[in-house]
């Protein structure tokens, strides 16, 4: 529903929504044996505000600076297999590790204009999609800049879509085009097995995002979605969501999607060592999950096979992958001929303010030395999580906290190279996060 609108432009500032949040994030990452182990504490603030609409148009700004209060040498490559930190350096900025007061951004600067239920709006947003959404597993979310469309004036079909042009990664403090975002993070192999060489060396002009759902019953939704990454690939997913109930309290749930890629072009780059996607390249991935929910608590059994087709890709820097299967602190980007299995359980207690979850998966992936399906080098691995979390009320209301455990151990073949062990596998990451809004 349209907001009402301010009478005067005074009372547009006036009335506008302000948010003060503050972050404070604490690291900790124990890798096996005499491999490096890491520990980060950064903390932060922002402000922002979205005015009041008037003659149905609003003005968002928003931005947030970063310290790094405590930190072991994060900026230092692990002494036996000269890689770098994974993990805590993405509290701060990638492109530069010594980086620890200097951080600060420009996150939302953009106008919205409002029509009924619907809306458009231009500048430096924060959208969230299966391709490109917040990833809010560090310090700050990534964001874009771009125009959104959103039409919501039916309760049985919406669309939502756009154009991006530029995107700043979480973990960084700039803005970069689509096309030169790519390779901020950890490159990996080609095809071929040699390094790959794709930053700033692919064109083009931006990402088009398209979604139509509709609900032909109360219980059933089917949403497509369709990601074109102009001169370099082109991705489709269709998602069915339904649901019944059991009893009066309790429903069982059931999701399926399908997702199918293809190279446009030459992926990038006519020189095939410095392209994205290869010429010709595809993959193809299913997903699947049933599970029970109620007030009390959600279980879910979940599944994807990415096929040997070929590697599913999408830039790590945009956000994380959307299969059932997900876990946080790992990713099956970059990989094909996948088969990932994954049960998770979630309580709540105390009028939902305690949440806690518990989460197992069993990844089933190409050998590390198939370069054709196995960008990054990840062997076979277990993964098991724990997070618990609390929101605070009355005196304290603003306030939440977060624990999450993740454990991942090895179960493919390494080959004596700790370099595919490594912030990878036979490790544990700790993280407690304390968040403030006001």
């Amino acid at each position: 529903m349209r907001p009402k609108d301010s009478t005067c432009l005074k009372d547009c500032f006036l009335k506008a929504h302000w948010e003060v949040h503050s972050r404070t994030f604490l690291m900790n990452t124990i890798n096996e044996g005499n491999l490096k182990d890491d520990y980060a504490l950064a903390s932060g603030a922002g402000i922002g505000v979205l005015t009041q609409p008037i003659y149905g148009f609003q003005i968002g700004l928003s931005g947030f600076f970063i310290y790094n209060l405590m930190s072991s040498g994060i900026d230092d490559p692990d002494s036996l297999t000269k890689l770098s930190n994974r993990y805590e350096l993405g509290l701060f900025d990638i492109e530069h590790p010594s980086n620890g007061n200097n951080l600060d951004r420009l996150e939302e600067l953009y106008v919205k204009y409002n029509l009924s239920k619907s809306s458009i709006t231009i500048g430096k947003i924060n959208i969230n999609t299966p391709f490109v959404n917040p990833q809010d597993g560090r310090m700050r979310p990534t964001l874009e800049e771009g125009v959104w469309l959103n039409i919501g004036e039916s309760k049985k079909f919406g669309f939502n879509g756009g154009w991006i042009w530029e995107v700043s990664p979480r973990s960084t403090v700039q803005w970069f085009s689509m096309a030169n975002s790519m390779g901020i993070n950890p490159m990996g192999v080609n095809v071929d097995g040699t390094r790959s060489d794709y930053h700033e060396n692919v064109k083009s002009d931006g990402l088009g995002i398209a979604n139509i759902y509709f609900k032909p019953k109360n219980n059933l939704k089917v949403t497509l979605w369709n990601a074109y990454f102009h001169n370099i690939m082109n991705t489709a997913l269709i998602e069915i969501n339904s649901d019944r109930s059991l009893s009066e309290r309790t429903k069982m749930y059931q999701g399926l999607m399908f997702v199918h890629q293809d190279a446009i072009n030459y992926g990038g780059n006519e020189d095939q060592k410095k392209t994205y996607m290869n010429k010709g390249a595809r993959s193809n991935v299913i997903s699947a999950q049933v599970g029970i929910k109620n007030k009390r608590g959600n279980t879910s059994l979940n599944y994807t096979h990415i096929t040997g087709d070929g590697r599913y890709l999408m830039p790590r820097e945009w956000g994380k992958e959307p299969f059932y299967t997900f876990m946080p602190r790992e990713r099956n980007e970059g990989l094909g001929n996948v088969h990932a299995f994954m049960v998770k359980t979630s309580l709540n207690a105390f009028n939902s303010k305690l949440k806690t979850g518990l989460a197992y998966g069993y990844y089933m992936l190409p050998d590390v030395r198939d370069h054709r399906l196995n960008k990054y080098g990840m062997p076979s691995y277990h993964q098991m999580n724990f997070d618990v979390g609390y929101t605070f009320d009355k005196f304290l209301r603003g306030l939440d906290v977060k624990f999450l455990v993740a454990y991942k151990l090895k179960e493919g073949e390494t080959y004596n190279n700790l370099k595919y062990v490594y912030n990878k596998v036979n490790m544990t990451n700790l993280n407690l996060v304390i968040d403030f809004k006001i």
